[in-house]
């Protein structure tokens, strides 16, 4: 999604004289704001389902297209009453969540209110009822129960063992064949399956055996169950992208009327409509910032794309409450596209060593050697980033540019290491590309960032964590973003004779001489990052857990950004846009 200079007159579109823009801060000022404030993100929505309200799409490829954008009806000040009804919406629900006594009813509430996106408004009941589910497995219940009440502990921290699922094996040690005729049963063990970690074999054993039963069922069931059955199988719950799941499942729950509580669904409708419009006030105030900035009316070269990198930040942080760290971080990743391509397009070497060592001194003094171009990103990345300290500061009493300071210098010299390798035609391996492109792709420098954004959980022991080397968690998410990259960029990389494409060097490194088979061996290496992933996401490593569901989500955003086919790629994103920011709910 790229969208380019010449900002003229776009304040007066994007606040229409600063009256919306007015308005959604006194709106929005009620929202719990986190104290402070590459991402270089297969389930492409279609118009027909995204939305309550046809969508255009056009590309978003210069200024005129986010002005057409900025020009659609916007999420207009709600009425009172919509807003006095949401408020009663949720204490009623809160109510009803509380009186639930059977563990099953109970769990298909939760999980109901986690995809319609309006969970975060009951995290204290939500966690309270799981910290029971917790201590309390029945050896009697069915698999749909123990499967959803697995996913949901996992999901939420808790680290439940998969032994539960024992009981559902026969004297061979296979899952009975008896499990095959529960359909609903059989999509909550898939979806269960997907939060394996390494050395779970019942998982993986519980993987292969539902989707076998699942995809030789689906052309004889109901038409839910087969789409049910066909939206697991495309892309299991773990995996998805919050905000667009809950778009997609609003405009679902919809259309099933004998099954769905009209409470939650009018719910659901005015939650996303207010954080749409919230959505819309962020977006107005980073593309004010950006075109303060004005890096790249200096920088022509450079990627111009504010829009991207919010949809990012809503990605990392779906929830209201982290409004000030998603602008913050959007400032970031729009940044570090800039140097990206100073390093990737438009640096020689020379300037480029320059460059990386004016970071690494991280002074003022330290640019009078630099180009007039590189000047210019130099102070937007030293200004930036000690603006971010100083909110913390301020906000929280930390200190925290030294630790900033360190993740953009190794992010730089990443950069540099990959430039050498091109200037000089040398070929990495694999394990050594992949290790240096976690650093490259942002994804340190992202998570480094709104760990103190977020401010939960930052202790002297826990900071110490986020030095160099980065934790498990870290690189195993980023490892996702780096190879969802690569393999959505792979077409573009060998046009223009990089010699580092990660397709390029497993048909190297491994004597394979397809591009398919290459990718599959990656889309392998993803599924089985995906379980240390899961590992790090309950284990007791010193991280809170708001910080591990931020991991999370970028490895989710990753895979639904970047699993397309290059030539619908910008059709994709723009669907997600306008579902996620320019187009309510009636």
């Amino acid at each position: 999604m790229v969208i380019t200079r010449n900002f003229a007159s776009f304040s007066e579109v994007c606040i229409s004289s600063g009256t919306l823009f007015s308005y959604l801060r006194r709106q929005y000022n009620q929202y719990p704001i986190a104290k402070t404030s590459h991402i270089c993100m297969c389930m492409p929505l279609s118009t027909s389902t995204m939305s309550s309200q046809p969508i255009a799409t056009p590309l978003i490829k210069d200024n005129e297209s986010l002005l057409r954008y900025l020009r659609q009806p916007m999420v207009l000040p709600h009425e009172l009453d919509d807003d006095t009804k949401r408020r009663e919406l949720v204490e009623r629900t809160r109510r009803e969540l509380q009186s639930m006594s059977k563990p099953l009813e109970a769990m298909k509430m939760i999980d109901t209110l986690d995809r319609l996106g309006i969970a975060y408004h009951f995290e204290d009941d939500i966690n309270a009822i799981l910290t029971t589910f917790s201590k309390s497995a029945q050896p009697n219940e069915d698999l749909l129960t123990t499967s959803l009440r697995f996913r949901l502990l996992r999901h939420n921290g808790f680290n439940i063992s998969p032994e539960i699922f024992e009981k559902f094996l026969d004297q061979n040690g296979k899952f009975e064949e008896s499990l095959t005729k529960d359909i609903p049963g059989l999509i909550s063990l898939y979806e269960a399956s997907y939060m394996g970690a390494g050395g779970e074999e019942i998982l993986l054993q519980a993987l292969e055996f539902s989707e076998g039963h699942l995809k030789s069922s689906k052309n004889n069931l109901t038409p839910q169950l087969s789409r049910q059955v066909s939206q697991a199988l495309e892309l299991p719950r773990h995996r998805r992208m919050a905000r667009l799941e809950a778009r997609r499942y609003i405009e679902e729950y919809s259309k099933e009327n004998q099954y769905n509580n009209p409470d939650l669904l009018e719910l659901a409708k005015l939650d996303y409509n207010k954080v749409q419009a919230l959505h819309q006030m962020e977006l107005t105030e980073i593309t004010r910032w950006w075109k303060q900035l004005g890096l790249v009316d200096k920088l022509p070269f450079a990627r111009d794309r504010p829009l991207e990198c919010f949809l990012w930040t809503v990605g990392l942080m779906p929830e209201p409450k982290y409004s000030s760290c998603r602008i913050e971080l959007a400032k970031t990743i729009a940044i570090l596209l800039v140097i990206d391509d100073i390093f990737d397009t438009h640096g020689t070497i020379d300037e480029l060593v320059l460059f990386t060592n004016a970071i690494r001194r991280w002074d003022l003094k330290a640019m009078e050697e630099l180009p007039e171009y590189m000047r210019i990103c130099y102070m937007a990345l030293y200004n930036t980033t000690n603006e971010i300290s100083y909110k913390i500061l301020k906000e929280n009493g930390w200190s925290v540019l030294p630790y900033l300071k360190a993740a953009w210098i190794d992010v730089v010299d990443g950069f540099m290491m990959e430039a050498s390798w091109f200037s000089n035609g040398q070929v990495p391996k694999v394990e050594e590309y992949l290790e240096n492109g976690v650093t490259t792709a942002g994804s340190y420098m992202a998570l480094v960032h709104v760990f103190f954004l977020i401010g939960k959980g930052v202790t002297e022991e826990s900071v110490q964590l986020l030095m160099n080397p980065y934790p498990k968690l870290f690189s195993n998410s980023g490892s996702i973003l780096r190879l969802w990259d690569d393999l959505g960029t792979a077409k573009e990389e060998q046009e223009r004779g990089d010699l580092a494409s990660i397709i390029i060097l497993f048909m190297k490194e491994k004597n394979i001489t397809s591009d398919e088979e290459a990718r599959e061996h990656i889309l392998q290496l993803i599924h089985n990052i995906w379980k240390e992933l899961n590992g790090e996401l309950v284990s007791r490593n010193g991280l809170p857990l708001e910080i591990k569901k931020v991991a999370l989500n970028m490895a989710r955003a990753s895979q639904v950004v970047y699993q397309h086919e290059e030539d619908t790629y910008f059709s994709n994103v723009d669907n997600y846009v306008m579902a996620l920011f320019f187009t309510p709910f009636n």
